[in-house]
């Protein structure tokens, strides 16, 4: 199933209950904490106006606004992650990161976090983002690699190979259209699945490994995958 398929992604988070169960499986984790990272590659730009697309449930928009003092809008495709944000306290709206319905240069900071990969054309919101920025102003892009979770692929026989509109991969080159200074934060670990009950909780949750637990075969737990997230922090000429 395509990440970027526009009904397959409207279906997928008119709720936030696949979205928590992915993110239950970070308790495993190990490494450096990528949303920590993100949060600081916006502190250290000092903005005082965030745009965040495809803000989910709002938590780092709430987070930027409360402890940076910055004036915040956040932006979903969902009208449920939109509430969720919202019910934070967020300025959080309907909107498509192809279309921004805002003004040329009217933020410091574009944040958007693990989302571009459901674009369907990507070329067109980095342009949006570049549109609406300052100049000077910085972009947060965050995504990961090919090979994330590789080892959780292969144990559920995806042989299908896995694509991403943007990853870590091809991002630097991306966004070198629209930006002059693109500084690239790789980071990454594990997540040690304790149990065959934690993976099949996961792949249940996964946007693109859904339906493989009925075929997973035996394996002694614990079960560890790689996890490889990187942020593009981009300057806006």
């Amino acid at each position: 199933m395509s990440l970027n398929d526009p009904e397959h992604v409207e279906r997928e988070y008119a709720t936030e209950n696949g979205l928590l169960g992915r993110r239950a499986a970070y308790e495993w984790a190990t490494g450096p904490d990528a949303l920590e990272l993100v949060f600081q590659a916006v502190a250290d730009g000092r903005p005082r106006r965030v745009l965040e697309v495809g803000c989910g449930p709002g938590e780092l928009a709430e987070r930027i606004q409360r402890e940076l003092g910055a004036s915040i809008v956040a932006i979903d495709i969902s009208p449920r992650m939109v509430d969720l944000a919202r019910e934070r306290g967020v300025d959080a709206r309907l909107g498509d990161a192809q279309s921004l319905p805002f003004a040329d240069d009217a933020f410091d900071c574009v944040v958007a976090a693990w989302m571009l990969y459901h674009v369907p054309k990507v070329p067109s919101a980095l342009a949006e983002f570049a549109r609406v920025l300052r100049a000077g102003g910085r972009l947060v892009a965050v995504t990961n690699y090919l090979d994330h979770l590789q080892e959780l692929r292969a144990l559920a026989d995806d042989s299908t190979g896995f694509e991403s509109a943007f990853s870590g991969d091809n991002g630097a080159a991306l966004l070198a259209k629209d930006f002059v200074r693109v500084d690239e934060r790789e980071t990454g670990g594990t997540i040690e699945f304790p149990s065959r009950e934690a993976v099949i909780a996961y792949l249940r949750a996964s946007i693109s490994l859904k339906g493989a637990e009925a075929m997973l075969p035996q394996f002694d737990p614990p079960f560890v995958v790689r996890r490889h997230p990187t942020i593009f922090v981009a300057e806006k000429a």
